[in-house]
Protein backbone atom coordinates (compact mmCIF):
# COMPACT_ATOMS: atom_id res chain seq x y z
CA UNK A 1 0.00 0.00 0.00
CA UNK A 2 1.33 3.69 -0.80
CA UNK A 3 2.49 5.87 2.27
CA UNK A 4 -0.48 8.29 3.45
CA UNK A 5 -0.02 11.20 1.42
CA UNK A 6 -0.11 13.85 4.54
CA UNK A 7 2.83 12.09 6.32
CA UNK A 8 4.88 11.68 2.66
CA UNK A 9 4.47 15.17 2.30
CA UNK A 10 5.85 15.78 5.66
CA UNK A 11 8.39 13.45 5.71
CA UNK A 12 9.78 15.20 2.27
CA UNK A 13 10.51 18.55 4.45
CA UNK A 14 12.15 16.36 7.57
CA UNK A 15 15.59 16.49 7.01
CA UNK A 16 17.42 13.67 8.93
CA UNK A 17 21.14 14.46 9.10
CA UNK A 18 23.80 12.59 7.35
CA UNK A 19 25.57 9.84 9.46
CA UNK A 20 28.79 9.54 7.11
CA UNK A 21 31.38 11.42 8.90
CA UNK A 22 29.37 13.15 11.48
CA UNK A 23 30.81 13.57 15.01
CA UNK A 24 28.58 11.38 17.61
CA UNK A 25 27.53 14.09 19.43
CA UNK A 26 27.00 16.62 16.76
CA UNK A 27 24.21 13.96 15.24
CA UNK A 28 22.73 13.62 18.76
CA UNK A 29 22.04 17.44 19.32
CA UNK A 30 21.07 17.58 15.47
CA UNK A 31 18.26 14.53 15.87
CA UNK A 32 16.94 16.09 19.07
CA UNK A 33 16.31 19.39 17.65
CA UNK A 34 14.77 17.60 15.04
CA UNK A 35 12.81 15.17 16.46
CA UNK A 36 11.36 17.61 19.21
CA UNK A 37 10.54 20.42 16.46
CA UNK A 38 8.57 17.34 14.05
CA UNK A 39 6.83 16.29 17.02
CA UNK A 40 5.53 19.89 18.76
CA UNK A 41 4.09 21.00 15.87
CA UNK A 42 1.10 23.19 16.96
CA UNK A 43 -2.56 21.74 17.41
CA UNK A 44 -5.49 23.95 17.41
CA UNK A 45 -8.35 21.33 18.52
CA UNK A 46 -6.78 19.41 20.95
CA UNK A 47 -9.11 17.55 23.53
CA UNK A 48 -10.25 19.22 26.56
CA UNK A 49 -9.04 17.43 29.94
CA UNK A 50 -9.71 17.48 33.55
CA UNK A 51 -6.58 18.44 34.69
CA UNK A 52 -2.16 18.31 33.46
CA UNK A 53 0.05 18.15 36.11
CA UNK A 54 3.61 17.83 36.35
CA UNK A 55 4.75 16.21 38.86
CA UNK A 56 8.72 14.05 39.99
CA UNK A 57 8.83 10.74 40.70
CA UNK A 58 11.75 8.42 41.53
CA UNK A 59 13.62 6.56 39.12
CA UNK A 60 16.45 4.26 39.63
CA UNK A 61 18.91 6.95 40.74
CA UNK A 62 16.98 10.01 41.38
CA UNK A 63 14.16 11.91 40.62
CA UNK A 64 12.51 11.76 37.17
CA UNK A 65 10.02 14.29 35.91
CA UNK A 66 6.81 12.81 34.71
CA UNK A 67 3.36 14.58 33.55
CA UNK A 68 0.28 13.30 34.63
CA UNK A 69 -3.16 13.73 32.46
CA UNK A 70 -6.44 13.36 33.59
CA UNK A 71 -9.58 13.04 31.49
CA UNK A 72 -12.49 14.46 31.62
CA UNK A 73 -14.78 11.06 31.80
CA UNK A 74 -12.05 10.19 34.36
CA UNK A 75 -14.73 8.56 37.06
CA UNK A 76 -14.22 8.33 40.62
CA UNK A 77 -11.13 7.57 42.01
CA UNK A 78 -9.74 4.61 42.19
CA UNK A 79 -9.47 4.57 38.57
CA UNK A 80 -8.28 3.11 35.50
CA UNK A 81 -4.63 4.25 34.65
CA UNK A 82 -2.12 4.12 31.96
CA UNK A 83 1.95 4.62 32.49
CA UNK A 84 3.29 5.89 29.12
CA UNK A 85 6.78 5.35 28.30
CA UNK A 86 7.77 7.75 25.31
CA UNK A 87 10.06 6.69 22.24
CA UNK A 88 12.75 7.97 20.26
CA UNK A 89 14.99 5.24 20.25
CA UNK A 90 16.48 5.74 23.79
CA UNK A 91 18.44 8.49 22.33
CA UNK A 92 15.46 11.28 21.87
CA UNK A 93 12.26 12.50 23.29
CA UNK A 94 10.42 13.47 26.42
CA UNK A 95 7.41 14.00 28.18
CA UNK A 96 7.18 17.19 26.07
CA UNK A 97 7.67 15.06 22.44
CA UNK A 98 4.81 12.49 23.21
CA UNK A 99 2.58 15.39 25.36
CA UNK A 100 -0.02 15.47 22.16
CA UNK A 101 -0.24 11.65 21.87
CA UNK A 102 -0.99 11.13 26.16
CA UNK A 103 -3.62 13.98 25.92
CA UNK A 104 -5.24 11.96 22.83
CA UNK A 105 -4.50 8.81 24.67
CA UNK A 106 -6.59 10.13 28.14
CA UNK A 107 -9.32 11.65 26.31
CA UNK A 108 -9.88 8.54 24.13
CA UNK A 109 -9.07 5.63 26.85
CA UNK A 110 -11.24 7.69 29.65
CA UNK A 111 -7.94 6.42 31.49
CA UNK A 112 -5.09 8.78 33.49
CA UNK A 113 -2.28 8.65 31.99
CA UNK A 114 1.08 9.02 33.70
CA UNK A 115 4.24 9.82 31.23
CA UNK A 116 7.71 9.33 32.41
CA UNK A 117 10.35 11.03 31.45
CA UNK A 118 12.93 8.42 31.84
CA UNK A 119 17.01 9.59 31.44
CA UNK A 120 18.62 8.80 27.71
CA UNK A 121 21.48 7.87 25.55
CA UNK A 122 24.18 8.37 25.27
CA UNK A 123 24.80 10.20 28.17
CA UNK A 124 23.02 7.26 30.42
CA UNK A 125 23.71 4.06 28.91
CA UNK A 126 21.81 0.56 28.79
CA UNK A 127 20.38 -0.78 31.15
CA UNK A 128 19.61 3.05 32.61
CA UNK A 129 16.22 3.52 30.98
CA UNK A 130 15.09 0.27 31.72
CA UNK A 131 16.24 0.79 35.78
CA UNK A 132 14.12 3.97 35.45
CA UNK A 133 11.24 2.21 33.97
CA UNK A 134 11.10 -0.10 36.71
CA UNK A 135 11.22 2.56 39.47
CA UNK A 136 8.41 4.82 37.44
CA UNK A 137 6.48 1.70 37.79
CA UNK A 138 7.17 0.77 41.47
CA UNK A 139 7.13 4.26 42.47
CA UNK A 140 3.14 4.47 40.74
CA UNK A 141 1.90 1.39 41.68
CA UNK A 142 3.28 2.28 45.32
CA UNK A 143 1.28 5.56 45.34
CA UNK A 144 -1.77 4.31 43.90
CA UNK A 145 -4.05 6.37 47.01
CA UNK A 146 -2.66 9.55 46.00
CA UNK A 147 -2.86 9.61 42.25
CA UNK A 148 -6.06 7.83 42.21
CA UNK A 149 -5.36 4.70 40.47
CA UNK A 150 -6.59 0.89 40.67
CA UNK A 151 -3.87 -1.12 41.52
CA UNK A 152 -5.93 -3.96 39.75
CA UNK A 153 -6.25 -1.63 36.29
CA UNK A 154 -3.10 -0.47 35.32
CA UNK A 155 -1.28 -0.54 31.83
CA UNK A 156 1.64 -0.08 30.44
CA UNK A 157 1.89 1.94 27.35
CA UNK A 158 4.82 3.34 24.94
CA UNK A 159 5.45 3.41 21.34
CA UNK A 160 9.06 2.42 19.38
CA UNK A 161 11.30 2.40 22.53
CA UNK A 162 8.83 2.98 24.81
CA UNK A 163 7.19 -0.18 23.47
CA UNK A 164 10.27 -1.66 24.67
CA UNK A 165 10.00 -0.39 27.68
CA UNK A 166 6.66 -1.64 28.63
CA UNK A 167 7.17 -5.29 27.57
CA UNK A 168 10.55 -5.33 29.74
CA UNK A 169 7.93 -3.73 32.40
CA UNK A 170 5.52 -6.40 31.79
CA UNK A 171 8.03 -9.36 31.93
CA UNK A 172 10.13 -7.72 34.54
CA UNK A 173 7.78 -8.10 36.98
CA UNK A 174 6.32 -10.80 36.11
CA UNK A 175 10.15 -12.46 36.92
CA UNK A 176 10.22 -10.47 40.10
CA UNK A 177 6.64 -11.26 41.46
CA UNK A 178 6.15 -7.01 41.80
CA UNK A 179 2.64 -5.99 40.67
CA UNK A 180 1.73 -6.54 37.24
CA UNK A 181 0.13 -4.70 34.63
CA UNK A 182 -2.92 -5.62 33.45
CA UNK A 183 -2.63 -4.55 30.11
CA UNK A 184 0.20 -3.90 27.43
CA UNK A 185 -0.51 -1.39 24.91
CA UNK A 186 2.80 -1.97 22.24
CA UNK A 187 3.05 0.95 19.64
CA UNK A 188 5.05 -0.15 17.05
CA UNK A 189 7.55 -1.45 19.48
CA UNK A 190 11.01 -2.19 19.49
CA UNK A 191 11.80 -5.67 20.50
CA UNK A 192 14.70 -6.57 19.70
CA UNK A 193 17.82 -4.51 19.65
CA UNK A 194 20.33 -6.65 17.77
CA UNK A 195 20.19 -6.05 14.49
CA UNK A 196 17.76 -5.39 11.26
CA UNK A 197 20.61 -5.52 8.52
CA UNK A 198 20.38 -9.37 8.01
CA UNK A 199 16.72 -9.54 7.73
CA UNK A 200 15.37 -8.98 3.82
CA UNK A 201 13.72 -5.56 4.14
CA UNK A 202 10.54 -4.27 1.56
CA UNK A 203 11.18 -1.15 -0.04
CA UNK A 204 8.46 -0.20 2.31
CA UNK A 205 10.24 -1.17 5.05
CA UNK A 206 13.71 0.48 4.28
CA UNK A 207 14.46 4.06 5.36
CA UNK A 208 11.68 6.04 6.65
CA UNK A 209 12.34 7.15 10.36
CA UNK A 210 13.69 3.70 11.33
CA UNK A 211 16.52 3.09 8.52
CA UNK A 212 19.46 0.78 9.31
CA UNK A 213 21.79 3.48 9.71
CA UNK A 214 19.94 5.30 12.27
CA UNK A 215 18.46 2.00 14.08
CA UNK A 216 22.84 1.18 14.23
CA UNK A 217 22.93 4.54 15.69
CA UNK A 218 20.68 4.46 18.49
CA UNK A 219 21.39 0.97 19.38
CA UNK A 220 24.82 1.86 19.85
CA UNK A 221 24.17 4.58 21.63
CA UNK A 222 22.52 3.40 23.97
CA UNK A 223 23.69 -0.31 24.18
CA UNK A 224 27.99 -0.01 24.78
CA UNK A 225 28.43 -3.60 24.83
CA UNK A 226 27.93 -5.92 21.51
CA UNK A 227 27.31 -9.15 24.16
CA UNK A 228 24.08 -7.23 25.39
CA UNK A 229 22.29 -6.30 22.59
CA UNK A 230 20.26 -10.19 22.87
CA UNK A 231 19.98 -9.11 26.86
CA UNK A 232 16.03 -10.04 27.39
CA UNK A 233 15.83 -6.78 28.79
CA UNK A 234 16.12 -4.58 25.86
CA UNK A 235 15.65 -6.89 23.42
CA UNK A 236 12.31 -8.75 24.79
CA UNK A 237 11.37 -11.36 21.81
CA UNK A 238 14.64 -13.10 22.83
CA UNK A 239 13.04 -13.70 26.48
CA UNK A 240 13.14 -17.35 27.57
CA UNK A 241 9.50 -18.77 27.08
CA UNK A 242 8.82 -18.94 31.21
CA UNK A 243 8.80 -15.39 30.83
CA UNK A 244 6.02 -14.86 28.71
CA UNK A 245 3.53 -17.63 30.40
CA UNK A 246 0.64 -15.40 32.38
CA UNK A 247 1.73 -11.49 31.05
CA UNK A 248 -1.63 -9.50 30.96
CA UNK A 249 -2.90 -9.23 26.96
CA UNK A 250 -1.68 -7.24 24.69
CA UNK A 251 -2.57 -4.88 21.55
CA UNK A 252 -0.04 -4.23 19.23
CA UNK A 253 -0.59 -1.41 16.55
CA UNK A 254 2.36 -1.93 13.45
CA UNK A 255 2.56 0.39 10.63
CA UNK A 256 3.43 -1.04 6.80
CA UNK A 257 5.89 1.47 6.77
CA UNK A 258 8.34 0.21 8.97
CA UNK A 259 11.76 -2.40 9.22
CA UNK A 260 10.04 -3.29 12.71
CA UNK A 261 7.03 -4.65 11.79
CA UNK A 262 7.78 -8.37 11.12
CA UNK A 263 9.14 -7.75 14.93
CA UNK A 264 6.57 -6.96 16.22
CA UNK A 265 4.72 -9.27 14.63
CA UNK A 266 6.62 -12.05 15.95
CA UNK A 267 6.37 -10.57 19.64
CA UNK A 268 2.63 -10.97 19.16
CA UNK A 269 3.14 -14.82 17.75
CA UNK A 270 4.96 -15.73 20.72
CA UNK A 271 2.80 -13.94 23.56
CA UNK A 272 -0.55 -15.84 21.60
CA UNK A 273 2.00 -19.19 21.51
CA UNK A 274 1.78 -18.97 25.55
CA UNK A 275 -1.87 -18.03 25.93
CA UNK A 276 -1.65 -14.54 26.02
CA UNK A 277 -4.05 -12.77 24.49
CA UNK A 278 -3.48 -10.74 21.71
CA UNK A 279 -4.76 -8.14 18.86
CA UNK A 280 -3.02 -6.27 16.36
CA UNK A 281 -4.06 -2.99 14.65
CA UNK A 282 -1.75 -2.82 11.24
CA UNK A 283 -2.09 0.54 9.50
CA UNK A 284 -0.69 0.00 6.05
CA UNK A 285 -0.10 3.67 5.05
CA UNK A 286 1.33 4.54 7.69
CA UNK A 287 5.39 5.38 8.87
CA UNK A 288 7.30 3.97 12.57
CA UNK A 289 6.47 7.36 14.08
CA UNK A 290 3.56 8.10 12.72
CA UNK A 291 1.40 9.28 16.15
CA UNK A 292 4.12 11.89 16.56
CA UNK A 293 2.29 13.29 13.50
CA UNK A 294 -1.08 14.50 14.43
CA UNK A 295 -0.75 17.81 13.73
CA UNK A 296 -0.73 17.05 9.87
CA UNK A 297 -2.32 13.31 9.59
CA UNK A 298 -6.47 12.79 10.65
CA UNK A 299 -5.30 8.82 10.19
CA UNK A 300 -2.43 9.31 12.91
CA UNK A 301 -5.61 11.05 15.11
CA UNK A 302 -7.40 8.47 14.42
CA UNK A 303 -5.68 5.79 15.32
CA UNK A 304 -4.55 7.27 18.89
CA UNK A 305 -8.20 7.26 19.24
CA UNK A 306 -9.09 3.59 18.35
CA UNK A 307 -5.87 2.33 20.49
CA UNK A 308 -7.06 4.17 23.35
CA UNK A 309 -10.90 2.52 22.95
CA UNK A 310 -8.44 -0.89 22.88
CA UNK A 311 -7.36 0.16 26.28
CA UNK A 312 -10.08 1.60 28.00
CA UNK A 313 -12.29 -1.17 26.96
CA UNK A 314 -9.89 -3.18 28.61
CA UNK A 315 -9.56 -1.58 31.70
CA UNK A 316 -13.45 -0.98 32.12
CA UNK A 317 -13.47 2.23 31.19
CA UNK A 318 -14.96 2.55 28.36
CA UNK A 319 -17.97 0.08 27.03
Amino acid sequence: MAMDDTLKSFMDKFKMPDFNGMDWKGSTDGLRQSFYRASRSVERDLPDLAEISNLVVDGADGPLKARLYVPLAAGIAPAPAIIFFHGGGFVLGDIDTHDVICRRLAASSRCRVLSIDYRLAPEHRFPTAHRDALAAWSWATDRNNILGFDPDRIAVAGDSAGGNLSAFVAQETGRTGALMPAFQLLLYPLVQFADIRTKRMTFQESGFFISPNLFDYFRDSYVERETDRMDKRVSPLFAPDEDFAGLAPAHLVLCGWDPLKDEGKAYAAKLAAHGVPVTIKEHPGMVHGFMNMTAVSMPARKAIEEAGLVVGKALGARD
